[in-house]
């Protein structure tokens, strides 16, 4: 590993922090070097602050070191005027006459623009260090860039013998979540939703466990609730609407919304392609990245169209014999953890 490819990953540890707070924006990490030393560090703020390199620019003392100083940065630096101003113009009036960069940024408002500007103004631009790992660590962005559809996890909870839900007869009295994993295991999927911008569940989900659907075990920010509701049929006091976050329903175009009072309302046609129009729905919304949280007919119906980037399956240590079976998917592993008596197992859809 030389020093370039040393200090690109110190940007990648540093952009880790601005997961689940700079979506849709993309979590980038900055650092300025000089003599061989971190002078400035920085990452992407909340979503319409300020983007790493601005912060790591502004971190650095003695600013008259930077025309003599590197500036290494996850991803293309920024050529247009959005929520702020264009941070390659930043790098241009600091006089940092050399940059770093691990990929080229794919937005169409930037796309190799950011990098032209910095060559034209005299910097060296060095580009795709550590390629490789800053695509990986920028597959929220890039999934929602290059495919125009969020990076979609799905997540679910299955007993030993496969099943993700017993028989109604076998649920205790009222509407509530029958747990399969446990405690430690569900506290690690409130951090994966303060992680994402939204999670999305079908209509019996609602129906028959009434979630909430936020944050409750872990600090962060709950995600958008995305509720599949094809008739319009919830009751209005389900959890999922109150204010604990916003809500969207979608539901099917021949069914008008309630009242105006009601959440975000998207309507498609439920009779095809059901997740495909699902997918341009949150691409509109620019939803980034989110979880699928159930139930069956919605996991599979994913699975089914290869719309899918993550699984996040835990498996327990009960058994149900009979009851509603876990969905069917195949992928490639990318890590099998135990969580006390459960087993995580983490595919990819590569």
């Amino acid at each position: 590993m030389n020093i370039d490819e040393k200090y690109l990953l110190r940007c990648i540890e540093l952009g880790k922090n601005a997961l689940g707070i700079a979506a849709p924006n993309p979590m980038v990490g900055s650092i300025i070097v000089h003599n061989d030393k971190i002078v400035g560090e920085g990452y992407t703020s909340v979503y319409g602050g300020a983007h790493a390199e601005v912060n790591a620019i502004q971190s650095v003392k003695d600013k008259a070191s930077l025309t003599l100083s590197t500036l290494y940065v996850t991803l293309e630096p920024c050529s247009h005027y959005g929520k702020t101003p264009p941070c390659a113009n930043l790098i241009i009036e600091n006089q940092i006459p050399r940059v770093v960069i691990g990929i080229t940024d794919p937005h169409i408002k930037i796309a190799g623009k950011g990098i032209e500007k910095l060559r034209n103004a005299g910097c060296k631009v060095i580009v795709g260090v550590l390629e490789k790992e800053c695509r990986e660590h920028h597959r929220r962005f890039l999934t929602f860039q290059e495919k125009k559809r969020p990076y979609i996890i799905l997540k679910w909870a299955e007993t030993m013998d496969g099943f993700i839900a017993p028989n109604a007869s076998e649920r205790n009295n009222g509407i509530e979540p029958f747990w399969i994993s446990n405690t430690y295991s569900r506290q690690l999927v409130h951090q994966w939703r303060s992680e994402e911008q939204a999670i999305l569940v079908g209509t019996n989900t609602v129906r028959e466990d009434n979630p909430k659907l936020n944050i409750r075990d872990w600090t962060g920010k709950s995600p958008f609730r995305i509720v599949l509701d094809s008739n319009l049929s919830l009751p209005e006091n389900a959890a999922v609407f109150n204010d604990s976050s916003k809500t969207m329903v979608i539901h099917d175009k021949n069914f008008q919304k309630k009242s105006p009072e009601h959440p975000v309302y998207e309507a498609i046609d439920f009779k095809q392609n059901v997740p495909e129009q699902i997918c341009e729905v949150l691409f509109e919304h620019q939803i980034a990245s989110v979880i699928i949280e159930g139930g069956l007919q919605t996991l599979q119906s994913f699975i089914d169209k290869s719309l899918w980037d993550e699984a996040r399956i835990f498996k327990g240590v009960s058994q149900f014999k009979k009851g509603i079976e876990a969905p069917k998917i195949s992928g490639n592993p990318l890590q099998t953890k135990t969580i006390l008596t459960d087993t995580l197992t983490i595919l990819r859809n590569d």
